[in-house]
């Protein structure tokens, strides 16, 4: 994923922005190609298309939809299969901000190539049921079925979200993080469970068909076996082959990601006198499809090294607070292999339904 850019003044822009910091000019992702264009109520011209601002753009969506979609909302939007109710304004201002999420996960599968079919295309397809315990008190479990990814809006509240990561004992806990990790079980079950990765995945990962809910209460009465850290890239891996290798599948997308944004942005780094890391200059990629495992963790490991000193300097947890043991490199190998033979050419098409 290149630096995004201003279409008319070619200042920097976030992927979720909405006008350009510098001239003011009103943009928008144009999803099939990745690109920031310009976008005017009146819409814009793209390859002899017309493309207009998305209907929730009052909500912060930056996304621009196909003039002839049939639909004022764009993709990232009509993936959303399920939503709080309009008059449940706190439900709906957290949307907002899972969905920023949301739009940033889909560029960062249509950077790798990956498939996105929409729930409405598609029996099994690609949908996100995004509610809020916090509106009527009922529970709302995070996780994945049949395609459709279901996220508790109340995990965009920092002290509700920081509360039930201490006292799941986790390092690390995000609402990107919730969507990296859930969109893998999808991926799992699309590219992996019905093709010829499968046999493959159980020798690396574990046989998934051992019941899930044997797996689930063990791991919360007894918790991960003590020496989990040896073969899992998290405790929470540790309790069944799905959750494997969705765990593997997150921290893939951790990797790629920030090693892309650094490659955009030129970043490099000479690490030395670090006991575990050869004393080199690193220079991180813009695109990783042709590179290897270790290509990747041979950047990794030193840019981690040197994001988690940041960090620590203005007083912050580690930016990176894991370890990849070869058990787990190994994990990664796979997810990345699985990954780059599964590339599609416009994984999110041309916005019509």
């Amino acid at each position: 994923m290149d630096v995004f850019r201003c279409p008319r003044c070619a200042t920097i822009a976030f992927v979720e922005s909405t006008d350009c910091s510098a001239c003011g000019l009103d943009i928008g992702l144009h999803p099939p190609t990745l690109t920031m264009r310009a976008a005017p109520d009146q819409g814009t011209d793209v390859d002899g298309s017309w493309w207009f601002p998305c209907g929730n753009r009052a909500w912060g969506c930056n996304w621009l939809v196909a003039g002839d979609a049939g639909s004022g909302r764009c993709l990232a939007c009509r993936l959303t299969r399920t939503r709080p109710s309009s008059d449940d304004t706190l439900a709906l201002e957290k949307l907002a901000s899972a969905s920023a999420d949301k739009r940033r996960l889909l560029v960062q599968l249509a950077d790798h190539g990956l498939p996105v079919v929409p729930w409405y295309e598609k029996k099994g397809g690609l949908g996100f049921d995004l509610l809020s315990s916090r509106s009527d008190g009922a529970r709302v479990l995070i996780g994945h079925a049949n395609g459709i990814i279901t996220i508790d809006l109340a995990e965009s509240l920092d002290a509700h979200r920081e509360a039930l990561r201490i006292s799941l004992g986790e390092p690390y806990r995000t609402m990107l993080g919730h969507f990296r990790h859930e969109v893998g079980h999808y991926y799992q079950w699309i590219l992996v469970e019905q093709t010829d990765w499968i046999d493959e995945c159980r020798t690396i990962f574990g046989d998934e068909r051992a019941s899930y809910k044997d797996a689930i209460a063990r791991h919360y009465l007894v918790g991960p076996p003590l020496d989990w850290s040896d073969g899992f890239i998290s405790s929470y891996a540790s309790m069944h082959p799905w959750e494997d290798f969705a765990e593997c599948f997150a921290h893939y997308l951790h990797l790629t990601s920030t090693l892309i944004t650094s490659g955009a942005g030129h970043l490099s780094v000479k690490m030395e006198g670090v006991p575990t890391i050869p004393d080199h200059e690193i220079a991180p990629r813009t695109s990783y499809a042709d590179a290897t495992m270790d290509d990747i963790l041979g950047d990794w490991l030193p840019l981690a090294t040197f994001f988690n000193r940041v960090n620590r300097a203005m007083g912050k947890h580690d930016l990176y607070p894991f370890e990849i043991p070869e058990p787990v490199a190994r994990k990664l190998d796979f997810v990345h292999r699985v990954v780059t033979s599964s590339r599609v050419p416009v994984p999110l098409g041309s916005g019509v339904s």
